[in-house]
């Protein structure tokens, strides 16, 4: 069903929640209110059983152009503390619930994106980008400290060396280079971007959802802890997932010899 404002257009169609992000005459800079509606879109996907894949793209010629700070609420007076809270409850937020929801989510990129725009991109789980895409931490630029978890998604992406160079420079990075760094999926022309992210959405759509769910916590958590504790981790998963439907449908399908049909459950 569409979204309530015109900023960010939402459908869920086929098992597969689309977020675009509509201001194009704005590169798509991102309001406080766009912010707050995809996290809350977010945590409707993650919890709601038929949604089984995110795809998140943008009209006009720019994929995200960063914060536009304009549309927020600012505090009459400011002291110590306002930015980090802000910080915190606003830029950190919103990646942390791409990281965090439960469905595998895609970033097809369409232009340019810039800081948190970037961020956005890197926090999905697979990135597609059309050729023209570029990817800038700008954050330098302005003489500001990258947020919205930059500095702990690059250096687990691309080493922390290749994650200083573009931080510490804030140059264009090209889509082909953002593939051959890793921080994309694929490159492909403009006129297939939306074909192909469609396809992967599919396929992920039709996958076994719970299983991916598990997949996707058990790889992002993967850097932040020591061997021990990720072998206890993918077993509690696999416990886990060996009592939904789809599980018990993939081993039955194996000694069938037949396609899975995974529900979702």
């Amino acid at each position: 069903m569409p979204s309530d404002t015109n900023d960010i257009l939402h459908t869920t169609t086929d098992h597969i929640t689309h977020l675009t992000l509509n201001r194009p005459e704005a590169m798509n800079a991102l309001t406080w209110d766009q912010r707050e509606e995809l996290i809350a879109l977010l945590a409707d996907a993650s919890a709601d059983p038929d949604i089984r894949a995110v795809l998140i793209t943008a009209t006009g010629k720019g994929f995200c152009a960063g914060a536009d700070l304009r549309g927020g609420p600012a505090p009459a007076e400011r002291v110590p503390g306002d930015v980090a809270r802000t910080i915190r409850n606003g830029a950190q937020r919103f990646i942390a619930a791409i990281l965090d929801c439960e469905k595998p989510v895609i970033a097809a990129v369409n232009g340019t994106a810039a800081g948190i725009g970037a961020h956005l991109a890197f926090a999905c789980d697979l990135v597609i980008a059309a050729e023209q895409a570029k990817f800038i931490e700008v954050f330098v630029r302005r003489g500001l400290v990258p947020d919205g978890g930059g500095a702990y998604l690059l250096p687990r992406l691309i080493g922390p060396q290749r994650a200083k160079e573009l931080m510490f420079f804030g140059d264009a990075l090209s889509a082909t280079e953002a593939e051959r760094l890793g921080l994309v999926n694929r490159v492909v022309a403009a006129d297939e971007l939306e074909k192909t992210a469609q396809a992967w959405a599919e396929r992920l759509a039709q996958g076994p959802t719970r299983a991916l769910a598990l997949t996707k916590q058990l790889v992002n958590a993967s850097l932040d802890g020591d061997r021990s504790t990720a072998f206890a981790a993918e077993a509690a998963a696999q416990e886990i997932n060996m009592t939904t439907a789809d599980a018990n449908e993939g081993v039955a399908s194996f000694v069938e010899r037949r396609t899975p049909q995974y529900r979702g459950r």
